[in-house]
């Protein structure tokens, strides 16, 4: 007899339907299962029979051959469990489950039948809602991650014997949909207790309004890490579908779920891999960048970032997305974050004051950062040493602090927001790719004169043409302004190139 269950399984922080297919034939007893399983996929045979016996059912001594749908498509964790148990049982006459058909099932056997949370469950749920499926039937620790899928009831079980109650006709539970919730874990930070730097205060006003990627170039001592480590205090909150996107990143690489609305703030230490920076390994998995896709990467010590590691977040910067390929499979994972980065102007850090840095060591400092990776970098910021008045003076920066630089770059926001409702892909000024400028980043002949000049005399890049105009919106609509005017672009300019190393560059 052959029995079919429908589950599912992850591909980047996308799911894919699985169908498990159970046949029982004569002959000697063996359990073999096909179909590209993996290591924990294979050793499923024990940990079910072990669950079947511990329940009260009979497991049949027969042969029995598992192929798990598409065979083509390597299947990986332990989540084939119990719809391969419930498969052995239907198959073996013990279950009869006429809408089996309309459920999707998934979850982790231990040996007494009890299930466990697994991997994936959301991006399964989603899977699940677009191929038209009611119901998923799941562990108890994972129901909540499936109940966020509107559209989808997610059922909790405890244990193998609970499940095929369920699908016997017994009345199931339902998990609850999470509540949105605001983090609070940046509460306690705040720009007003940053003194001084009020125009590097101003350019991740800039950055937060726009999404635009920055650098900042500073003395040791100079505040740069403070600053960053603020920015998540202004940003605009995520909506829900970007926070239904965060939450199948948690998902996949077994982090806690939930509907957070807060940005994600990511800062790796400059010893991080390659493949911790962007994701990979030898079963390919999400890196830094995804888990700061609709947030913020904050790179300390760029400059100590080891350069081949660094050259990896090229195209994820200016795709907002990552494609890790093997021999055998590749898989994308997003990557739409905003960079932030600081470095110190000179090895020793104190450029332009106490340096006794050679010209030819400030140089070869600086190569270590690599002119198409600076290129991509819109806002790249002096941040000055703080004058000792200002400690003297008792001043603690502006007196709005983060509230009141969090309400311009929301009005900013909303304007950009309904401005692109249309286009659906484009959600901030950084997002413009170079077909979308001339229709929404117009300038009055002055500052196309400006503009045009800059780039003569400086040889900007397309890029950096670019990039300069996306800057120029962002400052616009910061003040309101519909039209792009000169001084808008001039204080762009400025940010290109940062006054201190320029005559060393």
């Amino acid at each position: 007899m052959i029995a079919t269950i429908c589950t599912g399984a992850v591909s980047g922080i996308e799911g894919f339907g699985v169908t498990v297919e159970i046949d029982l034939a004569r002959g000697l007893p063996s359990f073999t299962i096909v179909g590209l399983p993996n290591a924990a996929v294979r050793e499923s045979r024990e940990r079910v029979t072990a669950a079947i016996r511990n329940n009260g059912f009979d497991f049949p001594r027969k042969r029995i051959t598992v192929n798990l749908a598409p065979a083509d498509v390597r299947k990986e964790g332990a989540a084939f469990d119990l719809p391969i148990a419930v498969g052995v049982l239907m198959a073996s006459g013990q279950l009869e489950c006429r809408g089996a058909g309309r459920f999707i099932l998934l979850g982790e056997l231990a040996l007494d039948g009890t299930l466990k949370a697994v991997k994936g469950a959301l991006p399964i749920a989603c899977h699940a809602r677009a191929e038209g499926y009611g119901v998923v039937i799941l562990p108890e620790e994972s129901a909540p991650e499936a109940a966020m899928v509107s559209g989808i009831k997610a059922v909790p079980c405890r244990d193998l014997a609970e499940a095929v109650r369920i699908l016997r006709g017994e009345e199931p539970r339902s998990a609850g949909r999470p509540e949105m919730e605001a983090g609070a874990a940046c509460r306690h930070l705040d720009y007003a207790q940053v003194r001084g730097q009020e125009s590097a205060k101003r350019a991740f006003e800039i950055a937060a309004a726009g999404g635009h990627h920055m650098l900042m170039i500073g003395p040791p001592g100079s505040g740069k890490t403070m600053l960053a480590r603020r920015i998540v205090t202004i940003l605009p909150p995520l909506g829900e579908e970007e926070a239904l996107e965060n939450a199948k990143i948690r998902s996949v690489s077994g982090g806690s779920v939930g509907f957070r609305l807060d940005r994600p703030f990511r800062a790796p230490h400059h010893s991080a891999s390659d493949a911790g920076l962007v994701g990979g390994g030898r079963n390919a998995s999400p890196g830094e960048i995804t888990f700061a896709h609709n947030g913020v990467l904050f790179l300390d010590e760029l400059t100590e970032f080891r350069r081949n590691v660094l050259e990896t977040l090229r195209q994820p910067l200016e795709e907002g997305r990552i494609v890790i390929s093997r021999a055998k499979a590749s898989c994308s994972y997003p990557a739409k974050f905003q960079l932030v980065a600081a470095m110190n102007p000179c090895p020793c850090g104190q450029f332009g004051g106490s340096c006794r840095c050679s010209p030819l060591q400030i140089k070869r400092y600086l190569s270590r950062i690599s002119g198409p990776l600076l290129d991509r970098v819109a806002l790249q910021v002096h941040v000055r040493a703080v004058d000792p008045h200002v400690w003297n003076s008792g001043a603690v920066g502006p007196v709005d602090g983060s509230e009141g630089m969090r309400e311009r770059v929301m009005r900013a926001y909303e304007i950009q927001r309904e401005r692109y409702a249309p286009l659906g892909e484009v959600r901030r000024n950084a997002d413009l790719g170079a077909r979308l400028l001339d229709r929404f980043c117009s300038m009055d002949r002055d500052a196309a004169g400006l503009l045009d000049t800059a780039q003569a005399r400086m040889l900007f890049s397309a890029r950096s043409r670019r990039n300069i105009l996306q800057v120029a919106r962002t400052i616009a609509d910061l003040e309101g302004s519909g039209a792009i005017g000169a001084a808008h672009v001039g204080e762009a300019i400025q940010y290109r190139v940062p006054e201190m190393i320029a005559p060393v560059i």
